[in-house]
């Protein structure tokens, strides 16, 4: 049996993300759940891009702050100790407006693991 104990804040941000995002389950190496903190300052969004999977499920739970989440059909509005999920295939943009009152932190959790995200134009 192996077991772990993670302190997100600290292990290393992800380089090149558009927010304080926090690996945890590349520290614990687990296989087959992608599980990871992200902190959001007003303006900044979760993802890399406004995306969809063709497999990973993902559920977004609100820690602290209020996420908001971009679909093609409505925007939903998420506050702390509450979850948002995304079934496969279902388009998102996760963010926390510019306006908003501070920041907003959020456990994101997906599987498969290594499912790729793929770009989603709205526009098309």
């Amino acid at each position: 049996m192996a077991y772990h104990t993670l302190d997100p804040d600290a292990l290393p941000e992800t380089d090149d993300y558009p927010c304080d995002r926090r690996g945890l389950s590349d520290a614990a190496e687990l296989h087959a759940l992608h599980a990871a903190t992200y902190a959001m300052a007003p303006g900044e969004q979760l993802p890399r891009t406004y995306h969809y999977h063709e497999q990973r499920e993902e559920l977004f739970y609100v820690l602290d702050g209020t996420l908001h989440v971009e679909t093609p059909d409505e925007e939903f509005v998420v506050p702390a100790d509450q979850a948002f999920v995304a079934e496969p295939e279902s388009a998102h943009r996760a963010y926390n407006p510019e306006d908003a009152d501070g920041p907003v932190r959020v456990l994101g959790v997906g599987a498969p693991k290594t499912d790729i995200a793929l770009p989603y134009d709205p526009d098309e």
